[in-house]
């Protein structure tokens, strides 16, 4: 049995999160948990809470149903085929449940969803919609972990970081979450992609494993300031890789994509959510 440690318990709650990110068609039920945990089935649920700031039902709720929103925005998968992948016995339950996070019920979201409004005719009224604007950024000094898969299953990563943070004594109050995007999702197979779940901070940090520091380059960069969930934001790209960029005059920088992530999913709702993509330009 492992020695109940700081550095323990960090490595039980980043095993659940990592299970849950990796199994959510199974069944979640809090004792198989509890057994990943290595915790008692009486205490365990209450120490993830006290750590991630939501509960186990919470975190499984809110995968699956941003999972849902983004096969409803970018597949043609049946709505009660992604109920039942959510795991609702009835479209019903899931209309409920889907209406009460994103706002809209699943079919309507799929019509009139945020990722719609990237699919407009013309250039000049989706860019007097979005805020799109070239500014100069300083390089940034990072603490990533490596993050390998699906770019929406990144938050697994981002746990493991934050407990790995707290752990080490590096959290700070003006920390500021970053995403680093190694590879195009197009071109690239979903098990191979590569990138960063990282903070920036303000000056180098020695650090070892899981933890490694990296820079973002300094120069100008396009950023798009997206208001809306996760799993719509390959919508944004698709546009501002295809009509923004040929219309702005700029070419792109040999440096890859990045994120700020200006709110938590944990604490606020999907809609609400606000992230700053970042292109790199010459």
């Amino acid at each position: 049995m492992e020695q109940a440690t700081a550095e323990s318990y960090a490595s039980r709650l980043t095993r659940v999160s990592s299970y849950i990110h990796d199994h959510l068609d199974e069944e979640l039920s809090l004792d198989v948990l509890a057994g990943i945990a290595c915790l008692s089935p009486y205490h365990w649920h209450r120490i993830y809470h006290a750590h991630f700031g939501e509960t186990v039902a919470a975190t499984v709720r809110r995968l699956r149903l941003q999972r849902a929103a983004a096969h409803l925005a970018h597949t043609n998968m049946p709505v009660p085929k992604v109920a039942e992948r959510a795991g609702y016995d009835s479209q019903a339950s899931f209309t409920r449940a889907f209406s009460a996070a994103f706002g809209l019920p699943p079919a309507t979201y799929r019509e009139v969803g945020s990722h719609s409004v990237f699919k407009a005719p013309s250039h000049q009224e989706v860019h007097a919609m979005y805020d799109v604007g070239i500014t100069h950024v300083s390089p940034k000094n990072l603490i990533a972990v490596e993050h390998r898969g699906s770019y929406m299953a990144i938050g697994k990563s981002y746990d493991l970081l934050f407990t790995t943070l707290a752990q080490r004594g590096l959290i700070r109050p003006d920390l500021t979450m970053v995403g680093v995007y190694l590879d195009d999702p197009t071109s690239v197979p979903e098990a191979e992609l590569r990138s960063h779940a990282a903070v920036a901070v303000n000056e180098p940090v020695s650090v070892d494993g899981p933890l490694f520091t990296t820079r973002i380059r300094g120069g100008d960069y396009a950023v798009l300031k997206y208001k809306g969930p996760y799993g719509d934001m390959r919508a944004a790209y698709d546009w501002l890789y295809g009509q923004w960029l040929p219309a702005s005059g700029r070419d792109v920088a040999d440096a890859p994509v990045f994120e700020e992530y200006l709110n938590s999913p944990r604490d606020t709702p999907p809609t609400e959510l606000r992230t700053d993509i970042y292109l790199p330009l010459k």
